[in-house]
């Protein structure tokens, strides 16, 4: 991981986060209150996969606190935190899945998904609730139902949505090397 932090991924951490945060106006209600299957997930592991942790932890970070200010007037840190940690832990295997390569394979792609959910399990089943509880003295009921439910969705869009994402970007820049070599 001694990849030094470059203009792609600054400019991969801008865009990242804009539409991050733009994102968080689609919310799909999952039958907990404040609790919703969020597209902004899948963008921002997809950007942590091709760019690595620092990327997504900072994806995850900005983007979170910025909508949570731009949309509802306050930041909920006890969520924020977790997001970062959710994009970090889904970057640190950035090399192995050979994205950028045209290698994201099934085998990276089951990596991949691991890491998602372990990433997910870690922020929404553990930190998200603990800090709820910490910072803001939630019951504890509701913060690790909110949580579990977090986790659940957050699992099934990035691995739809960035699972297909992921798949169609490493064809591109496999087929964009090809036409590279051809010039």
């Amino acid at each position: 991981m001694n990849k030094k932090f470059g203009i792609k991924e600054v400019v991969a951490v801008g865009i990242g986060t804009a539409l991050f945060v733009v994102l968080t106006t689609i919310q799909i209600p999952i039958g907990i209150p404040n609790t919703y299957l969020q597209p902004r997930m899948a963008v921002m592991a997809f950007l942590a996969a091709v760019f690595g942790p620092v990327v997504g932890a900072i994806i995850g970070f900005v983007g979170h606190a910025l909508g949570d200010a731009i949309f509802y007037g306050g930041v909920w840190w006890s969520w924020v935190i977790p997001e970062a940690i959710a994009g970090c832990v889904i970057g640190l295997l950035a090399r192995k899945y050979r994205i950028r390569e045209g290698g994201f394979n099934t085998r990276a792609i089951v990596l991949f998904n691991l890491m998602q959910i372990v990433g997910n399990a870690l922020a929404w089943i553990l930190v998200a609730p603990a800090l709820d509880i910490l910072i803001y003295a939630e019951p504890q009921d509701k913060v690790f139902i909110q949580g579990a439910y977090a986790f659940l969705g957050n699992i099934i869009i990035i691995g739809i949505l960035g699972t297909i994402l992921l798949v169609a970007y490493s064809k591109v820049a496999v087929n964009s090397k090809d036409l590279k070599k051809e010039d």
